[in-house]
């Protein structure tokens, strides 16, 4: 009895189909040349790490981990960051290089899915991480890189939400007198940008009137450069008040880049990876109805790693990229040359000359083309050396 073959995937997990194959490396090569030529030094790092060391500091939640034990009893996790994995190789192979180091990437990361629910569990990530850099310049920097980096890949109508997680949290440890529990909630609310939940929840606590307004009026801290006094004006303490100069310097130094007109605020914005510790942000696309890219500094990360060193990044989501760029038409640029018995050498000969000057070439007998019209329509030209033809078709 032959067994049946199963053609349902794991949970998340995608096939990547030719074209879209196609799309992916033409936008991967885009964007790895405008990181390089600013300065940046790709690396990888294995699918698998330790889940003690990786996997307990990648801010990734537990059940999203994909496990599994090694011969020694150890468990493993197949990456579900590339940032915690470069941090480990900084504080360790590369913790006597000069700083700051300028370290990039292009690879996969796994997160569970446990519903379908079109979420991925495997997708692929471009980012750069800028490593003992502590100020405003190397914010700047890579928020600039990052904008360049999806112009570059052909994307020119999209937004950078930046925050600072700095704010959120000072404001409401001074209104909710460090009510953990309430505040996890509420810093939950906003990560789900639910703020109908938000509100709700704000106007259930058992407060003042006044604190509550406060937290209310949270959510108006959206927009251009205009939110700068609104939230210096709301501001609880000296940390907000610190948070907020932070945005004015980093803002300052956009324009200077040439890239504000892709910038807003959002001092709402909250991060799933709980290791930001300033500057974070996001990056959105028309009709594309999931985040794009994100980062921002982390600088909490590197020292679970024992090594005393600030950074701070960003992650391209590249399937999502190429969804955004909307690129229908087929960039499939193989020439398809046709033989027959008789002209198959002519065939082989001409297709190495073709190859030597950097083409893709497809040498097809013909006896073995269903539909020779519908296999030309498929490739951008095609050389027919039957003897029915012998002349190209563009």
């Amino acid at each position: 009895m032959v067994k049946r073959l199963m053609f349902e995937k794991p949970l998340g997990m995608r096939d990547t189909l030719p074209f879209f194959y196609r799309q992916k490396a033409k936008v991967r090569k885009q964007l790895s040349e405008e990181i390089i030529a600013h300065g940046y030094s790709f690396m990888d790092t294995p699918f698998l790490e330790y889940h003690e060391t990786v996997g307990e500091v990648s801010a990734t939640l537990d059940q999203q981990l994909f496990k599994l034990l090694d011969q020694q009893g150890h468990t493993l996790v197949l990456r579900p960051d590339m940032t915690a994995p470069i941090a480990r190789v900084a504080a360790s192979q590369l913790k006597n290089s000069e700083f700051p180091l300028r370290l990039a990437y292009d690879g996969p990361v796994f997160r569970a899915q446990q519903t379908e629910g079109g979420k991925p569990a495997q997708f692929e990530q471009v980012g750069t991480e800028l490593i003992g850099d502590h100020s405003s310049f190397g914010d700047a920097e890579v928020i600039a890189l990052l904008v360049d980096s999806l112009k570059k890949a052909g994307l020119d109508d999209f937004v950078i939400t930046v925050g600072h997680i700095g704010y959120v949290k000072a404001f409401f440890s001074d209104l909710l007198e460090d009510d953990d529990e309430t505040i996890d909630r509420l810093l939950e609310y906003l990560y789900r940008k639910n703020y109908v939940g938000f509100r709700e929840a704000v106007k259930q606590l058992s407060i003042k009137h006044d604190k509550q307004q406060a937290l209310l009026q949270l959510l108006s801290l959206r927009g251009g450069e205009e939110i700068f006094e609104s939230s210096r004006s709301l501001a609880r303490n000296q940390s907000c008040m610190q948070a907020v100069n932070d945005l004015k310097q980093l803002y300052r130094l956009l324009k200077q880049h040439g890239v504000e007109k892709y910038i807003q605020f959002d001092l709402n914005l909250i991060s799933h990876m709980d290791y930001y510790t300033g500057i974070l942000f996001e990056g959105y696309a028309p009709n594309l109805g999931a985040l794009l890219c994100n980062g921002g500094r982390y600088d909490a990360l590197l020292p679970s790693f024992q090594l005393n060193a600030s950074a701070t990044g960003f992650a391209i989501h590249v399937e999502r990229l190429v969804e955004a760029l909307n690129e229908s038409e087929d960039n499939d640029e193989r020439i398809g040359i046709i033989v027959d018995d008789d002209s198959f050498q002519r065939g082989m000969q001409k297709a190495k000359e073709y190859r030597k000057n950097g083409y893709s070439v497809l040498l097809q007998h013909v006896d073995q083309i269903p539909d020779v019209q519908s296999f030309k329509q498929e490739l951008a030209n095609t050389e027919d050396m039957t003897e029915a033809g012998g002349g190209q078709d563009e």
